[in-house]
């Protein structure tokens, strides 16, 4: 695979065009051949393909055309002296290759291609009249060629091919690889769908094999008969889960931080638009004279238009986040609070049953409308990036549905103490619901791809107007723009690649329900760090399944960290620690006389001191190996070498020209 994609031109975008009505005599108007020349034109090889009922323009482009369009954009990569610096085709050699031998990622070729392809636009001295069919449009001066055919319709749909030689290579190692429960070749996963797939799957991959310690320990309080020194073993198992699951989230921050430095992800902060100060790129070395002259004049008015939008900024957030907070507190907490006692005093099973199918339709409801007003208060607020938008989307839809999930169970287990339901309860969400969704997650893709190729065959036949005969899908680029898309949208603005297309369930969703079910019940249900352990296991395969065989490839998504999830799992940990104590609590005094004997005093005791060691515990373990941290330093310390020596050439220069403009006025 090193020399592989340089040696060979791989097809990897596919542009989908409708198929032509009638025979043009003048191919020189055409618009599709007219877009086939300008990919020509600029270097990139085209294949077209006659499908069934469109046409598929599949494009590759070799190495030195995906050189110089790095180099237009001014694309940093890292050099072998460990810094990160602008990309220069002429000077290859300098720059680090990628952990599969190649010298740009997934990532960075994605985005070659689509300089390239909507790079294309208008510069002769007038418009350029296009035809499709009988249609006829104005190409203007100036105006990308690719926006005025999406614009007509006439380009459907952009979207990444699969290269079937690394498809089934992956298939093979990694998501038919069943003999290996945890092991995935995380470089490669990388290499082919870029850096936040990858983290997610290195987070899963981790998650799963620190989940076998309390698996174990949970079987063993499952098949052991501790007696009368169950109210002794279950906060030693409380306490050495609490243990794990701090440590592991720290540890995990240490394996994020090798991976980013492995796959060669720079920390620089020049290319992201939230950090562009009063115009100027901080990337840039060269500064303006006239810039240098109106910030010593309107420096005290910029300074407060800063902090204006700083600050009015911060307050809509928190007024949004207030509104979200007491739209669950006020509309969802009564409907759930109600829905767990009418099942706790229920006894009839149909009747629960049928309770259970009301109430599922009911919060899918509540969910798709905080999913819409969500959008609408993220729409009203400021941020730098797009990466934040979505963070912040991620903990607001989070609190819907922790609500949903969490919020009966509590009832069961610190209102009722009752723990025969409760572990019911556990069960249901656990098994029943994790089947299910698992069911449900790869059996709609292939039922949505089965069902657009009979749409297909269905239109096909009627404009030939016979029923007779089998339409066959001959071109893999057909089948894969018929397959559904992995990454959907919330809003028509913001895309976020962690939620389902249909259900808003994400998969890294999923792990955190069921991190804060099997955490914050350990004391009531130990078993249940086994089913999740085998639930995980699947998950892996499954997942990478459905990634290579079911849904489109993805679009590369730049990622740094798993994100807001992260804060989240630190979230359930808290309270993790809270529940635990209380279920010991009430376990400890049956009675419940709340008297301060030994027995509770020691478990408040412990509570604190599981508060002080999450909270502590990042102090005794560094979020960097020490490797990634020199390295870093090195970087930067060498960065700033170079980068003070430009500076002083320049403002030395400014200097000189501003004082020749002070001296003309």
């Amino acid at each position: 695979m090193k020399v592989y994609l340089e040696e060979h031109n791989v097809f990897e975008v596919c542009l989908v065009v409708p198929k032509r009505k009638t025979k043009k005599e003048d191919a020189t108007c055409d618009c599709v051949e007219v877009l086939e020349n300008a990919f020509l034109k600029v270097g990139l090889i085209v294949e077209r393909i006659d499908g069934v009922t469109d046409e598929f323009l599949k494009l590759a482009a070799p190495l030195e055309i995906l050189g110089k369009a790095a180099a237009r954009l001014e694309m940093k990569k890292r050099t072998h002296i460990g810094m990160d610096l602008l990309f220069e085709l002429d000077e290859v050699d300098a720059f680090v290759r990628q952990p599969d031998g190649s010298l740009f990622s997934w990532s960075e070729r994605f985005r070659c291609y689509h300089h390239l392809i909507y790079g294309i636009v208008n510069e002769s001295h007038s418009a350029v009249t296009l035809k499709c069919d009988e249609e006829e449009f104005q190409w203007k001066v100036g105006e990308s060629l690719i926006r005025t055919l999406e614009s007509k319709k006439i380009v459907k749909q952009i979207f990444p091919l699969h290269d079937e030689i690394m498809r089934k290579k992956l298939l093979g190692n990694w998501a038919l690889n069943w003999w290996d429960f945890t092991g995935q070749p995380i470089d490669e996963v990388y290499s082919y769908f870029g850096a936040k797939i990858a983290l997610y799957f290195a987070f899963l991959g981790m998650y799963t094999r620190w989940m076998l310690f309390p698996a174990a320990l949970g079987l063993i309080l499952q098949l052991v008969e501790f007696g009368s020194l169950r109210l002794l073993v279950l906060p030693i198992f409380f306490v050495s889960i609490i243990i794990w699951a701090i440590m592991f989230s720290q540890f995990w921050r240490r394996k994020n931080s090798a991976l980013i430095a492995r796959w060669q992800i720079n920390y620089t902060f020049g290319g992201d638009p939230g950090y562009r100060l009063s115009g100027v790129d901080c990337s840039s070395l060269q500064i303006p004279v006239e810039l240098i002259k109106n910030q010593e004049m309107d420096k005290r008015k910029e300074k407060e238009v800063f902090q204006r939008i700083e600050w009015f900024g911060r307050l809509r957030r928190f007024r949004n986040d207030a509104i979200v907070i007491l739209s669950i507190i006020c509309l969802q907490l009564p409907f759930e609070l109600a829905y767990a006692h009418c099942y706790e005093v229920i006894q009839s099973d149909v009747i629960k049953f049928g309770l259970t199918v009301m109430y599922l339709f009911a919060i899918q409801y509540f969910t798709r409308l905080g999913a819409k007003m969500s959008m609408k208060l993220i729409n009203c607020e400021n941020y730098d990036n797009n990466e934040k938008r979505a963070d912040s989307l991620v903990y607001k839809i989070f609190g819907l549905y922790f609500m949903q999930s969490y919020i009966g169970v509590f009832y069961h287990a610190l209102l009722h103490r009752n723990f025969t339901t409760l572990r019911q309860v556990l069960i249901q969400r656990l098994l029943i619901s994790e089947v299910l969704e698992n069911l449900l997650e790869n059996s709609l893709p292939y039922l949505k791809y089965s069902y657009r190729k009979y749409k297909v065959r269905s239109k096909k036949r009627r404009e030939k107007g016979s029923s007779q005969g089998k339409i066959q899908f001959t071109s893999r680029a057909e089948k894969e723009y018929l397959k559904p898309s992995y990454s959907a949208s919330i809003g028509v603005e913001l895309e976020d690649g962690l939620f389902d297309a249909l259900t808003l369930n994400a998969d890294c969703l999923e792990l955190a329900l069921q991190f804060g079910m099997i955490m914050m019940f350990a004391c009531a249900f130990p078993l249940a760090f086994a089913f999740a352990a085998l639930n995980n296991i699947t998950e892996i395969r499954t997942d990478a399944l459905k990634l290579l065989a079911m849904y489109k490839r993805p679009f590369p998504r730049a990622a740094t960290t798993i994100g807001a999830w992260l804060n989240i799992f630190q979230f359930l940990i808290v309270m993790s620690i809270c529940t635990n104590c209380a279920l010991l609590v009430w376990l400890y005094d049956q009675e419940g006389k709340w008297k301060i004997e030994p027995g509770l005093a020691a478990i408040l005791v412990m509570e604190h001191i599981l508060l002080l060691l999450k909270f502590g515990f990042s102090r005794l373990v560094p979020e960097e190996p020490a490797w990634v941290k020199a390295n870093r330093v090195k970087r930067a310390t060498q960065a700033q070498d170079i980068c003070s020596k430009q500076l002083l050439r320049t403002i030395s220069g400014g200097e000189k020209a501003l004082n020749y403009v002070k001296k003309t006025e």
